[in-house]
């Protein structure tokens, strides 16, 4: 779920802002850039937010300003080869005079900022800022987790009600076929010269086993268990993505078989709309944890 949470920590000697920023994935995904000092506590970092979040891409901006004294390193490589480079000026266009200082220092890099150990204090203030961070972050998921769980309860609402016509229509089905099959064999009859009787006892068997075949009264069995089981993991306190994610298929699979088995229009009409529905739960589910 998308969402944006911030902790700060600061005293006299260093100052810690951390950022965080969600957008919907279906994985874990922490996008992360530390400058060279902080390359040590990238795994900690990484380990902090996947102890919280499960799911999203999320975006980590970490600003630090440390007011400790900074000690500096010479870069000797490059100013001997400065001044070796001088030397072959003075020689090839007999130049005179001295390298200065001055110059020297003013050229880029020649002075590199020490890398220092990161003390405890520092340390365990980027852990604090961050850990505020995310209970800022989940205060802003949890009021769009319940928004999105009002709308998945009003669209799994929707489904059920359109089983009760498709209940309703196939308990229907054998007398249905009984019919069309009747009607369809009396007319080719009629538009024969033979005097053919209609086997009652061989139509019978006909419609029995069409009706087996189009029964859909499993599908709906299944369809209505699913449902009662999307509303459990909604309420349960723990991760439900993946898991919602699962029953999606299984509700649309149902769906699919109850279109196919069956001509009757009023059960692939609703059909085909839980199947648009199922569709719609299943992209926002994906934005849960």
């Amino acid at each position: 779920m998308t969402g944006f949470g911030r902790g700060s920590v600061s005293n006299d000697l260093f100052s810690v802002d951390v950022e965080l920023k969600t957008v919907n994935n279906r994985f874990l995904d922490v996008n992360l850039r530390l400058s060279g000092e902080l390359q040590a506590i990238e795994g900690t970092i990484k380990r902090m937010i996947g102890e919280r979040l499960s799911r999203g891409r999320v975006e980590v901006n970490l600003q630090y300003d440390r007011s400790d004294e900074i000690n500096y390193e010479i870069n000797r490589p490059m100013i001997n080869g400065f001044l070796s480079a001088m030397r072959k000026m003075q020689v090839e266009f007999s130049l005179s005079g001295e390298p200065d200082l001055n110059l020297i220092a003013r050229l880029p890099n020649v002075l590199i900022p020490k890398k220092s150990e990161l003390s405890p204090d520092f340390l365990s203030a980027v852990e604090n800022a961050l850990s505020d961070a995310l209970d800022d972050l989940e205060k802003m998921r949890l009021k769009e987790g319940d928004l999105l769980k009002n709308e998945l309860v009003s669209m799994i609402g929707d489904i059920e009600k359109r089983l009760v016509p498709i209940e309703s229509e196939s308990a229907g089905v054998a007398d249905e076929y009984r019919t069309r099959l009747t009607r369809r064999i009396t007319e080719m009859l009629s538009k024969s010269d033979s005097q053919i009787e209609l086997d009652q006892g061989r139509l019978a068997q006909e419609v029995a086993y069409l009706s087996d075949r189009s029964d859909i009264s499993e599908e709906i069995t299944r369809l209505r268990s699913h449902i009662d089981h999307f509303r459990a993991i909604m309420n349960e306190e723990k991760e439900v993505g993946k898991r919602l994610d699962f029953l999606t298929q299984e509700l649309n699979r149902e769906a699919n078989t109850i279109t196919s088995k069956t001509g009757n229009m009023t059960v692939k009409e609703n059909a085909l709309q839980i199947k648009s529905d199922i569709e719609k739960i299943r992209e926002q589910v994906q934005n849960i944890e």
